[in-house]
Order: structure tokens, then C-alpha cells, then sequence
């Protein structure tokens, strides 16, 4: 008898074993687990850890939900095509105020006439997100007088979009050891449809929460962060589908776009964005090599749509490594490239690549965007993206030819790097300088300066080569606007010198999964200034129109109304208004942290009001907060100073002590007693606030200098952390005194030299 049940144990047990196995799907390690099998306990609940789990799929059960307020409004249909390509008016439901991407909202009760009268409305703590490492780029979506959003930390919530009151809130618990975040913490925004909110997480799960509770409905794991797959983009819900990209191209991933079931959280189908041996496109990378395997091209922005086409649209990143390319020879598709899938199988149809076998971080970071214009007398389909090289790439949407020339010219080579013999150099005028002049040197550079420079595609070996744009851009991720009125694109473009240099390494040193690795070195020029421009372009001439240079890179996202409006954010904190038509600066407003994150505009009650999150971002170097602003022509309020500290929105929970709230408390306290050396210390401190600038280990940061290279001394070090300055923000309200001395030790233990 004995024996007998330890048989029927065993046999048990590896039952179970083959049902974990069966839920993976063949594809990756997609994995769903729905809110009934997970037995949420409802309201306020918190799930305990899930002993049972696969070691490398599902993380964070430990999640939890708190409802504030009733949820009144109506749920969000299965909205229909037509639904999703109209223009937003009363509602703002896709992350680029429909699938077109465009940014663009037909509401025109604030105009240039009135928004001076802009003030606001109300004011919004979201109690989340704050720290350095995290950054506020979320564009909220609103739906029937109801907004949904997202801070860095991934924290969900759902607002009155009239009055900002919390109506509830979804905190995630996050993988625990979770550090292959590339370029600072954050999130783009959710999607919504079918009664549901879809959030990518930084872990690389995609969840769906109940729209009116914030409660878990599904759960599924698109990959694995501990390879350095994750998600900051906004999901995009459509026909019943919900797609999303991954990011981490700095970690040597193989990149892809996926469709999801939106009921159940199930894959229907992933496409893979590196083509296999044999595939389309794997005759651009060496022949008999692993590049397919870990050669990056992630899909980190929102896609767009077209229905009567079938077709999803999107960019993709960087190569991997980032800047060597001598062990890739080729074109390296279907990286730095615009593709055009079938949205229901994920079938190619066409691509357009941007930058051939790129060494230079150009991919094109920002959303695609959908338009019809009428050129030469012809309605044409169009999509265009905005690049990091500073160009704009219009093509035809249904072809992917372009709709105004781009030619193939000769750009400089090294044989070293096996660089391409072109490049696509689009006709029209560029948003952001492409050369650097003798006169740009002794304007802007340091008067010590010796290094060698060039212009755009100039390619590098073992000497430093300083050129423009840098990886920050041209265009970087902050969304550009078509508005169909004036028939002009809105983009912010960036303007900064950045140095090149290739470093060698021993081969088996090259790549180990999960780690960080972009190849050869670069950074800003020190003492160097870092512009910004806001700009105006013909959609069906690629002229600028009108342009507005800043001192500072821009660093949010654009929103463009039909009464004849542009508003974008500044690293300062100021929300600005502009004329749509000539530029003219008409209002602005200045918040608590930076505006580093899309305006939008809806209408609630025949009211139109403009919101925008003011967080702050790493990347950017901006004061951090954590809170949503909206204005209205009625709005109270004309300054920060007048908002009486009482009318701010904040959480019920803000200063409520939770089982898990005391638990992090009591493990953080561990952590730092186990680490109490200073450079153990030091090393964490420098993780959560420095990294993402500097790189791991101090080098292939995407904002700072190489810190294994400083000649300051510790007391030195100290005092660029306390006060900042070069571009670097101060971190004297954010660390303490010791907690800055830990960190500048660990930062003159890195080499030094």
C-alpha cells in the first residue's frame, strides 16, 4: 500500500509538471493565468506569494488593488475600427489619441484666442514614481469622464477626469532583482478596450486589469527580463487584440511585436523582428552567425493601425552591439527600419530602413504616425516617423516607397567597422544640425579640445570622433503630431555633441545573457551645450515651416488641436502653447517637476481640458514629481503658488502602512545593514540613481560622461553629486550627506584615471 501511493504521488506530481509545461507556448515563454485561477480576494486585496509558479515565468503576486471611489462611468466597448480612427473629441482612448498616432484632437473650444485664459483646473498627486530612477513619460488615456494612467514605477490609477479624485489604484509588485532597465524606469502609458486596462510591466508582463475595480484579470509573461527583455511601451488595444513590443536592444535580445487575445491574455501570434537563417533579410547579417539570435531590433514605441489596409505599423531599434559593427557585416535588417505587418497573422508585408548597419545609436525612437494628404492632386496614404537622425521618412503606407525622395548617397567608411557604402538621405530639411563647423567648435566645445569631429555617418575606430545628432537624437521617443487643419508635422528634436570610440574586448568577455553590452564607448562632450528644437514641417514638402530653438533638449511630446494649437512640456516644468500656424508662443504654465511626458485634451460636460503629467525624468536630468495637472478656461488657479496645498488630489492610502509596505520597510533595512560598506552601499545608490546615465559599472551610459575616466578626486566626485551641474542634475535634496559620500567612493572605486 505504501508503495502503491508513493507511486500515485509521484505520478501526481508529474501531471502537474506537463501542465506548466503545456502553458508555455512554443513561440517564447508566454504564460496566463487569470484573475479566477488566481482566487483574487477583491477589494484592497493582496495576493501572497505563489510558492507553485514556474521559476522563470509569472513574478509579482504579491500585487494589489485599492478601490477609492465607485466607478459610475460606462465600460469601454470592443471598440470598433471606425471607433479607434476617428479623431478624439470628448474621449482620449489610444495612446496617440487614436491608432493613426496622430496626436491630433478636433476639439476647439480653447484656441489662440483664448488659452491665455488657460488655468488650472485641477491637481493630482499620484503618491508614486518619485525617486531619481524613475521617470514620468505616461500619456493618460480618458474614457466616458474617466482617465487612466501610469507612473514610472508602474503604478496604475484611475481618476475622475473631472475633478482628478482617485476612483482607484493597481500596484504591481515588480521581480524582485529586476536590473536590466536599459535607460531609466518608466512607462508610456496603458491601453483600454473591452472593459479592460492593458499595461506592459518593466518585468516584460502583460496584464489586464478591470477597468471599473483595477483588479488583476489576466496576467502573462511576453519574456524573460532576466535576458534583458522588458516594457516601457503603452500597449495598443484593436479588433480584440492586444499588441505590444519589448524593449532592451542594449542587452543583445532578438526583438518582436506580439498579438494577444484581449479576454484571455493568450498569444496569437509574435513576429520575430531579426529574420532567421533562410528567412527574408538574413542575407544582410554574416552568414552562419548567432546576430538573429541576439542582434536586437526592439519594438519599444505604440504601434499604429490601418484597418482598411490590415496593417500595423512600427519602428525598430538598434543593432546589437550598438556602436561595433565589425562583426556584422550587412544591413542589418530588420533593425533601425519602419515594418509594416498584417494585424491578424503578423505576416510581412513591406519594410523601410532608416540607417544601414547603424553604429551610431540612430535608430528611429519615435511613433510612427498615419495621415492622408492630398499631393500633386492625388489623395495619398502616408506614414511618416521621425528619426534620430533628424530627417523625416514619408512614405506611402501602403507600399512603404516614399512619398517624397529619399536617395541613396556615399558616406564615409571604415573598413574596421564594416560600415555600409550608404545611406537613405531624405529630400526635405532636417530638424536638428547633421555637421559639426569649425565655428561650432569654438563656439561650443571646451577650449582644450583636440578631438576629432564630423558629420552624420562619419564612423569610428580607435580614435575618438565627436559628431551630431548624438543617440539622444534628432527625434528621440517624446511623440510627434500631424495636424490635417494646417497639414504640418510637430516634432522636438535634440542637439548635442556626442564622442565615439571603439573599445576591444576578449571575445568570451563579449556577451553574457542579461548584461549590458553596447560594443565601444561613447559620451556627451563635457562642458558642451546640450539644445533642443521644436519644429514645424510641411507634410507635403519636408520644409520646415516655422522653428523654436531651446537652451535645453526637448524632452515630452506633442498635442495639436483643431483650434489651431501645439502644446508640448519642458525639462523646466513649464507646459507651453503655441500657435499651430507660425510658432508664436501664446500661454504657459509652470509646474512642480519636469514636463517630460505628452499633453492630451479631452471634453467632460461640453468642457474641453488640457493634462499632462509632471514627473521628471532620469535621461533628462529633471526635478521629480508626481503629479497630473489639468487646466481649463474656467480653472481657478494661474499659478503654482495660488493652488492651496489642501486642494491637491492625493491617494487615501498615500500614508496608510500596509502588511507589505512595513515588509519592504523591514527587508530595504536588511539590505542596507548586509551592504553597509561604503562602496556595497555606494554601488546601490549608485543603481537607482545613476546608472541609467552612466552605464553599468560606470561606462555606456546614454546621458553621461565615463566615470571609470574622471580625474576628480573624492571630495571632487562629492561635490559634482551634491550640486550637479554639465548637464547633471543636483542630488542634494534627493541623498542624503552620507548617502552621496557612499556613492562618490563607490564612483572612485570604478578606476579612475
Amino acid at each position: 500500500m505504501i508503495i502503491w501511493l508513493f507511486l500515485m504521488t509521484a505520478a501526481a506530481g508529474c501531471g502537474q509538471q506537463d501542465t506548466a509545461k503545456d502553458n508555455t507556448n512554443n513561440k517564447g515563454t508566454t504564460e496566463t493565468k487569470t484573475e479566477a485561477q488566481k482566487d483574487n480576494k477583491g477589494e484592497d486585496s493582496k495576493q501572497g506569494p505563489d510558492n507553485n509558479k514556474p521559476g522563470d515565468t509569472l513574478y509579482g503576486s504579491g500585487h494589489r488593488s485599492y478601490q477609492h471611489m465607485k466607478y459610475l462611468a460606462k465600460a469601454a466597448p470592443k471598440f470598433s475600427s471606425s471607433e479607434l480612427t476617428k479623431p478624439p473629441t470628448g474621449n482620449w482612448v489610444t495612446n496617440g489619441g487614436d491608432i493613426n498616432n496622430g496626436r491630433y484632437s478636433p476639439l476647439d473650444k480653447i484656441t489662440t484666442a483664448n488659452v491665455k485664459n488657460l488655468k488650472v483646473e485641477w491637481v493630482t498627486s499620484l503618491g508614486s514614481g518619485k525617486e531619481f530612477k524613475y521617470s514620468g513619460e505616461a500619456t493618460p488615456l480618458v474614457y466616458d469622464g474617466v482617465m487612466f494612467t501610469i507612473t514610472g514605477a508602474n503604478e496604475v490609477q484611475a481618476l475622475d477626469a473631472k475633478t482628478g479624485k482617485l476612483i482607484w489604484e493597481y500596484k504591481p509588485q515588480l521581480a524582485e532583482g529586476l536590473n536590466t532597465v536599459c535607460c531609466g524606469w518608466t512607462s508610456r502609458g496603458v491601453a483600454l478596450g473591452d472593459g479592460k486596462v492593458f499595461v506592459g510591466l518593466l518585468d516584460a508582463r502583460l496584464i489586464a486589469l478591470d477597468q471599473k475595480t483595477g483588479k488583476l484579470v489576466w496576467e502573462t509573461q511576453v519574456e524573460s527580463w532576466e535576458k534583458g527583455y522588458t516594457i516601457t511601451s503603452a500597449p495598443l488595444y484593436y479588433d480584440g487584440k492586444v499588441y505590444t513590443g519589448i524593449a532592451g536592444g542594449e542587452y543583445q535580445i532578438r526583438g518582436f511585436v506580439a498579438a494577444y487575445d484581449a479576454e484571455i491574455g493568450r498569444q496569437i501570434w509574435r513576429t520575430y523582428t531579426l529574420p532567421a537563417p533562410g528567412d527574408k533579410g538574413s542575407e544582410t547579417w554574416p552568414k552562419g552567425s548567432r546576430n538573429w539570435l541576439t542582434g536586437g531590433a526592439p519594438v519599444w514605441q505604440t504601434p499604429a493601425i490601418d484597418p482598411e489596409l490590415g496593417t500595423i505599423y512600427f519602428a525598430t531599434g538598434n543593432t546589437s552591439p550598438d556602436l561595433d559593427g565589425s562583426n556584422r557585416e550587412g544591413d542589418n535588417l530588420f533593425a533601425n527600419s519602419i515594418l509594416a505587418l498584417d494585424a491578424n497573422t503578423g505576416k510581412y508585408k513591406w519594410h523601410f530602413q532608416e540607417v544601414h548597419h547603424d553604429i551610431w545609436d540612430l535608430d528611429p525612437a519615435n511613433p510612427v504616425v498615419l495621415f492622408d494628404v492630398k499631393m500633386n492632386g492625388k489623395m495619398r496614404k502616408g506614414i511618416v516617423q521621425a528619426g534620430k537622425t533628424g530627417w523625416l521618412y514619408i512614405l506611402d503606407r501602403t507600399n512603404g516607397k516614399p512619398l517624397i525622395g529619399i536617395d541613396e548617397k556615399p558616406v564615409p567608411q571604415n573598413k574596421n567597422q564594416k560600415t555600409s557604402p550608404t545611406q537613405p538621405f531624405p529630400i526635405g530639411d532636417a530638424f536638428v544640425p547633421q555637421k559639426i563647423t569649425k565655428e561650432d567648435v569654438k563656439r561650443d566645445l571646451p577650449k582644450d579640445f583636440k578631438g576629432e569631429y564630423g558629420d552624420i555617418f562619419t564612423p569610428f575606430w580607435d580614435k575618438p570622433v565627436t559628431l551630431k545628432p548624438s543617440p539622444q537624437g534628432g527625434a528621440n521617443w517624446p511623440p510627434s503630431a500631424y495636424n490635417p487643419n494646417t497639414e504640418m508635422f510637430y516634432v522636438l528634436g535634440n542637439d548635442n555633441y556626442f564622442a565615439y570610440a571603439h573599445y576591444g574586448e576578449e571575445k568570451d568577455e563579449r556577451f553574457t545573457e542579461g548584461k549590458e553590452y553596447i560594443g565601444s564607448v561613447w559620451q556627451p562632450v563635457e562642458n558642451s551645450p546640450h539644445l533642443g528644437t521644436v519644429t514645424a514641417l510641411d507634410i507635403k514638402t519636408n520644409k520646415i515651416v516655422w522653428q523654436k530653438n531651446w537652451d535645453t533638449i526637448a524632452y515630452s511630446g506633442i498635442l495639436t488641436t483643431k483650434g489651431n494649437l501645439m502644446f508640448t512640456g519642458h525639462n523646466d516644468g513649464r507646459i507651453l502653447a503655441y500657435d499651430a500656424t507660425n510658432g508664436k508662443q501664446l500661454w504657459e504654465f509652470k509646474m512642480d517637476a519636469g514636463a517630460n511626458a505628452p499633453p492630451i485634451t479631452y471634453e467632460v460636460d461640453g468642457k474641453q481640458y488640457i493634462s499632462i503629467f509632471a514627473a521628471g525624468n532620469t535621461l533628462a536630468g529633471t526635478t521629480h514629481g508626481d503629479k497630473i495637472y489639468t487646466f481649463s478656461l474656467d480653472g481657478k488657479y494661474g499659478s503654482l503658488n495660488d493652488i492651496p496645498k489642501d486642494k491637491i488630489n492625493v491617494s487615501p492610502i498615500k500614508n496608510q502602512d500596509t502588511e507589505t509596505d512595513k515588509q519592504q520597510a523591514a527587508d530595504q533595512s536588511k539590505s542596507k545593514n548586509e551592504t553597509s560598506s561604503a562602496a556595497g552601499t555606494g554601488e546601490g545608490i549608485y543603481k537607482n540613481n545613476c546608472l541609467a546615465c552612466h552605464g553599468d559599472k560606470g561606462a555606456g551610459g546614454h546621458n553621461g560622461p565615463n566615470l571609470q575616466t574622471t580625474k576628480l578626486d573624492l571630495n571632487g566626485i562629492i561635490n559634482q553629486v551634491k550640486n550637479g551641474g554639465g548637464g547633471m542634475p543636483p542630488f542634494k535634496d534627493t541623498l542624503s550627506a552620507d548617502e552621496i559620500k557612499a556613492v562618490a567612493e563607490y564612483v572612485k572605486s570604478l578606476g579612475g584615471g
